[in-house]
């Protein structure tokens, strides 16, 4: 999510936030509810501070490996006898 989008979520959540404390009240639900509004906070916080790019990268190429592994077996083990041959990369598609 952008970090504009995040910003302004945040502001919203804080406002909300701001609405509650200003009732003074001492319910349990409008207590609860503030104790919900702070975790939503430090849940934008915490996006905020996570790059997109961090949580994608962490993944690294797992999915496709397991993806080619069910389609083409050998596949890897192709590319990289090409590489050690210096044959270059893809194979040409067969037609």
């Amino acid at each position: 999510m952008e970090s504009s989008r995040l910003e302004t979520l945040r502001s919203l959540i804080l406002e909300a936030k701001h609405n509650l404390e200003l009732l003074e009240l001492e319910e349990p639900r409008v207590v609860h509810s503030r104790e919900l509004l702070d975790a939503a906070v430090a849940q934008v916080d915490d996006a905020i501070a996570t790059p997109a790019a961090a949580v994608i990268g962490a993944k690294g190429g797992n999915a496709t490996a397991k993806r080619m592994a069910k389609k083409d077996p050998g596949y890897y083990k192709r590319i990289a006898g090409m590489r050690k041959k210096r044959a270059g990369g893809r194979p040409r598609k067969s037609t």
